[in-house]
């Protein structure tokens, strides 16, 4: 009996205190922050919370904000798979230092990739005049919105395919090649497939950051509610910053984006739950 309750105790004890200290930090950090986002919210009327939302610089700080992440998710899942395929499938020179430019993006201020990519893709600039010369404007536009998302979001999608692609052995490549199949066929049909879990997992993520970005992108894009390229955390932003401060309007916009990222999150960790179950069977 002695034997049965010692090897049930934890190696290390103090579950109570941890557990405590964890929901403690956690309800401080995160669940009563965005409690009091839906607290402001609900001072505003339903035919106010829908007005706010039908104003056409909402729906169209939304649109673009949801459209370009999403653009910038879609390139990052296939450049991010090629990084990945390369960092963990290939030894060559520069590799370690390769490695840890992709986290860069996570390490730099926002604000600073911001300045520095609006510089690069002005007219001016290095990158904008090599596009400039084929007709493409790219500062100030939402070209160069979708370049910033790309920026940030890249780490996110190489992170979530690398480990997987480490793992996964080899022999499938070579049992695919000799019996026969075609590089093309072993991807689509042997590879794919067990990356497929991870892969999505990065496009979400991707997806979710570039929905709420705002550092990397408030420069580069112009914030031309004309041009369209207003994004949902600059209309925010206005609301907090315009004379008579509309903390009502701004928790409302902020409730719709979290709810947002809420659905995306919730996805990811469906698509983890079901290629966990794949993976025991």
């Amino acid at each position: 009996m002695s034997r049965k309750k010692t090897k049930g105790k934890s190696v290390l004890p103090g579950f109570g205190l941890t557990m405590g200290i964890t929901v403690t930090m956690l309800s401080l950090l995160i669940l009563i922050p965005l409690a009091s986002v839906l607290a402001y919210t609900f001072h505003m009327s339903w035919s106010e919370f829908w007005e706010l939302l039908r104003r056409p610089n909402v729906a169209q700080a939304f649109a673009t904000s949801i459209s370009c992440a999403f653009i910038a998710a879609v390139v990052n899942s296939v450049f991010g798979l090629i990084i990945a395929w390369v960092l963990a499938r290939y030894d060559f020179p520069g590799k370690r230092l390769m490695d840890g430019m992709i986290e860069l993006p996570f390490a730099l201020p926002t604000a600073v990739a911001g300045i520095t990519l609006s510089k690069m893709y002005s007219d001016e600039g290095f990158l904008g005049k090599l596009l400039g010369a084929v007709g493409i404007k790219a500062s100030y536009t939402k070209v160069g919105l979708t370049i910033a998302l790309i920026f940030i979001g890249i780490p996110f999608v190489v992170r979530a395919l690398q480990p997987v692609l480490e793992k996964l052995p080899a022999t499938y490549e070579e049992a695919g090649t000799m019996l026969g199949a075609g590089r093309a066929y072993i991807f689509a049909r042997v590879m794919l497939p067990e990356l497929t879990p991870a892969l999505l997992t990065g496009f979400g993520l991707a997806l979710a950051r570039g929905i709420g970005e705002y550092g990397s992108v408030i420069y580069i894009s112009g914030n031309s509610e004309k041009e369209g390229t207003q994004v949902v955390s600059y209309i925010i932003m206005q609301k907090l910053n315009s004379g008579s401060v509309d903390y009502e309007g701004a928790a409302a916009i902020a409730l719709i984006l979290l709810l947002v990222s809420f659905l995306l999150l919730f996805a990811i960790n469906m698509i983890q739950i079901a290629a966990g179950r794949r993976t025991k069977q």
